[in-house]
């Protein structure tokens, strides 16, 4: 299944290996594959530059050796095999190191797919928005059902205390990214997963970095439903109109669900402190009724509900599929409550998009009804870095009281032209005239005094940012607990 390129590369991996080393261990994806390899036996070593939590933890618990910075020193003595993370560049001192010499290379997903996935049911959730919460889901409810999977996802999972997990089951469950794979391979990272099932959550335009519009976004959508034959099973959230268009002609056997729209809908939609509570319908018949799912959020009733569709074509039951969404702890980072402390609550959210934005504050308002919502947001993403939501940024803080909005995180020599970049400023009027009291703040320091001023209790204080937002809601937290 692998294309001529990757297939040659995949041929060249030795037989026998007992070293494998990767540039870029510090990603997720490339740190959870770094404890995989670990327990399946290999010695593993990595390099990379600054590491991030929890990618940090994880590889410290997996006992993966990781070099400091790049170079050629980090290929000696030669291991048997190097996998390359997304993050590093052709120019990179240790990639051409690498090319120079004759070992062996893949690129993240083609190791995934060498080492672990060639032999299982793969199960696989892409999408723009909600990929990371419907994988650890999918895999949970599995779990408690007795099917003992695999996994792989974007963050990590509460229920396995990880990214990773190798089971003895049949089924392998991944986080398919449409991100570029490699240096030498800028196709999107899910084409190498070949899966059985796969769902398709919503279909919008981000990674502003290597995609130019949405157009070349569905693009590799539509690749990946072009790889799906007659035997596999698609499951798309009809909601999206885009991921409705991506799929248009699939050959697989295409379900659709949605909150709006879809074969299959959720209905009875009720929440409450303890979560979210709804039933399914197909055709307008229920055919599930009164499940829980602990985590709020309509965004998130919609990732269970694909969930539901997929599993239910993989031969679990209503049943088995309701006892595992009940039991569901969540994924750290996602509406994640951190501390309370003076009666104020602390929430942790990965949003960074402005319908994730969107989703996130209104799950938070529906949880914490009447409650004042002080929001901070880093624009850190390679696409909300960009002007190109400028618009869209305005409308989704609506649920917000107040909204901080962090300077744009930029490194040096960004490639970012000037007039491309978010402009913070604009954007705290535009939010402020739709009504929540938003504010430019120069630094992050700026944001913490902000907040502890105006925070009150009852308030619920909720950091947004895709990047570690240098610990301020720790830090927040912390200066609470101490007045």
């Amino acid at each position: 299944m692998p294309d001529s390129d990757s297939a040659a590369r995949l041929a060249r991996v030795p037989s026998s290996i007992k070293h494998v080393h990767l540039i870029g261990v510090g990603g997720t994806a490339m740190a959870a594959l770094a404890g995989m390899l670990t327990v399946s036996g290999f010695r593993v070593t990595g390099s990379d530059r600054e590491l991030y939590e929890p990618t940090a933890s994880l590889l410290k618990q997996s006992q993966v050796e990781v070099k400091g910075g790049f170079g050629p020193r980090n290929l000696e003595p030669a291991p048997d095999l190097v996998i390359v993370g997304n993050v590093i560049t052709r120019n990179n001192a240790e990639a051409e190191a690498l090319l120079k010499t004759s070992i062996p290379y893949l690129s993240m997903p083609e190791a995934l797919w060498h080492f672990f996935l060639r032999h299982k049911r793969v199960l696989m959730v892409a999408g723009t928005h909600g990929k990371t919460t419907s994988t650890a889901i999918m895999a949970h409810v599995l779990e408690a059902a007795g099917r003992d999977p695999s996994l792989m996802v974007g963050g990590v999972a509460k229920d396995f205390d990880s990214n990773y997990r190798l089971g003895n089951g049949g089924d392998f469950v991944i986080e398919g990214d449409e991100y570029d794979t490699a240096f030498f391979d800028k196709g999107p990272k899910f084409l190498h997963y070949h899966p059985s099932g796969a769902i398709i959550t919503a279909v919008e335009f981000d990674h502003a970095d290597i995609y130019r519009d949405l157009d070349h976004v569905k693009s590799s959508f539509r690749a990946l439903v072009e790889q799906l034959d007659k035997d596999r099973i698609l499951a798309v959230c009809a909601d999206f109109p885009e991921a409705l268009n991506v799929s248009a002609n699939a050959r697989a056997r295409k379900l659709t669900f949605g909150l709006r729209a879809g074969d299959f809908r959720a209905t009875d939609i009720r929440m409450a402190s303890d979560g979210a509570h709804f039933s399914i319908a197909r055709g307008g018949n229920r055919i599930a009724g009164r499940l829980h799912l602990p985590i709020g959020g309509r965004m998130n009733i919609a990732n269970a509900l694909g969930v539901f569709v997929l599993l239910s074509e993989c031969g679990l039951s209503s049943d088995e599929i309701a006892h595992g969404l009940k039991s569901f702890k969540g994924v750290v980072r996602r509406q994640e409550v951190i501390g309370n402390a003076g009666g104020v609550t602390i929430i942790d959210d990965f949003a960074h998009h402005p319908t994730a934005i969107r989703a996130t504050l209104e799950a938070v308002a529906e949880r914490f009804t009447g409650h004042r919502i002080l929001a901070a947001f880093e624009p850190r993403s390679n696409t909300a870095r960009r002007n190109v939501f400028q618009n869209d940024f305005a409308t989704a803080f609506n649920r917000a009281s107040r909204v901080y909005l962090a300077p744009v995180f930029f490194k040096d020599n960004d490639p970012i032209p000037e007039g491309e970049r978010l402009d913070t400023t604009e954007l705290a009027d535009a939010i402020t005239e739709r009504g929540p009291l938003a504010v430019s703040c120069d630094s992050n320091d700026a944001i913490l005094a902000a907040m502890l001023h105006d925070a009150r209790p009852g308030d619920i204080a909720l950091f947004m940012s895709n990047g570690p937002f240098e610990n301020l809601k720790e830090r927040f937290l912390a200066a609470i607990e101490s007045q």
